[in-house]
């Protein structure tokens, strides 16, 4: 055995947390300022996890609820409607010491969809439930819901006008939400979450519940979550694409790129990824001008004043003015 493979360098490790919210080449500054404020905030709740020994599952499961709970990201409060004007949310979770993985699709009413798939990862003899099957798993446990009116916000009414008179293209509705962590054990885990796209398909079927193209954790390689283009991601397996590329020799930050350029090529579609190794190499690139996004820990071809130690959190909407403050 390779001495030098995650199961033997497993122990001790510093831990690592990255979370996006989202991407955009529309919306404005201030909405992008308040996202990666929100972002900040979830990457300080995962991070709060590892730090008192919890596992990367637990971490990324916390972050995306701290998102879900957020009205600026589209996820659980701040979901957009179909073209029936209900809420149909989807999300993922996965860890990468096994690859077992638990995803819903079109879930309604639960507050927060990251739990749901959580419960099919740890509850569940499948890896994927749709619609009523998701909810009544949630309500076996016991999880709370709301109303269909807690989960259309003012922004979210405004995006679906705007969508209706054709005002905004795609990418105003700013996608996914996700996680990616790396625990003390040297395990990776990736938990993804998304209210759709405004007025879609009533029964749409998201990228981000599907394990390799909305989000991947595999300990052999990367633990990588997606955003952007739903159907694009599918088509090539986004998630998965990344991780072969880190098998190969690339570095994360190599392999997002070339995983996003490629996906340009085919499809013409445009997203975002956050991908990490388990030696805490980081990745962070989008195809946008904007997507919030925050870490702690790693090391990032970004960190240009050296700030890799775990005491501070960077985060930003894009790659240019990043924020630092100490934990």
């Amino acid at each position: 055995m390779n001495v030098d493979s995650p199961q033997n360098t497993a122990l001790n490790k510093q831990p690592v947390i990255i979370v996006h919210g989202g991407i955009s080449d529309a919306l404005e500054t201030w909405y992008m300022q308040w996202s990666a404020l929100g972002t900040k905030q979830a990457a300080a709740a995962g991070y709060r996890v590892l730090q008192n020994g919890g596992t990367c599952v637990d971490a990324v499961v916390n972050a995306v609820k701290t998102m879900e709970d957020n009205p600026a990201f589209n996820a659980g409060r701040g979901s957009l409607s179909n073209e029936e004007g209900q809420v149909e949310m989807h999300a993922l979770v996965m860890r990468g010491d096994t690859c077992n993985c638990g995803g819903v699709s079109g879930i309604k009413g639960v507050k927060n969809p990251v739990d749901v798939a959580h419960l099919v990862l740890e509850h569940s003899h499948h890896s994927l439930l749709n619609g009523n099957a998701s909810l009544e798993l949630a309500r076996r446990f016991g999880l709370e819901e709301k109303p269909p009116e807690y989960f259309k916000t003012d922004m979210t009414r405004k995006r679906l006008q705007q969508r209706r008179t054709f005002e905004e293209p795609f990418y105003s509705d700013h996608n996914a939400v996700g996680a990616v962590a790396l625990d003390c054990h040297g395990n990776v885990a990736c938990a993804t979450s998304s209210g759709g796209i405004s007025i879609q398909s009533a029964g749409r079927i998201s990228d981000c519940a599907i394990a390799g193209s909305g989000g991947f954790a595999d300990n052999s390689s990367v633990a990588v979550v997606a955003t952007g283009h739903g159907d694009s991601i599918l088509n090539v397996n986004l998630s998965r694409l990344i991780s072969i590329h880190v098998e190969n020799g690339m570095s994360p930050q190599e392999a997002s790129q070339k995983s996003l350029e490629y996906m340009w090529r085919k499809t013409s579609g445009r997203g975002g990824v956050i991908s990490l190794d388990p030696g805490g190499r980081v990745g962070i690139h989008f195809t946008t001008p904007k997507m919030s996004w925050a870490r702690i820990g790693g090391e990032s071809p970004y960190d240009s004043r050296n700030i890799s130690t775990n005491n501070f959190i960077q985060f930003g909407f894009d790659m240019v003015n990043i924020s630092a403050e100490k934990l």
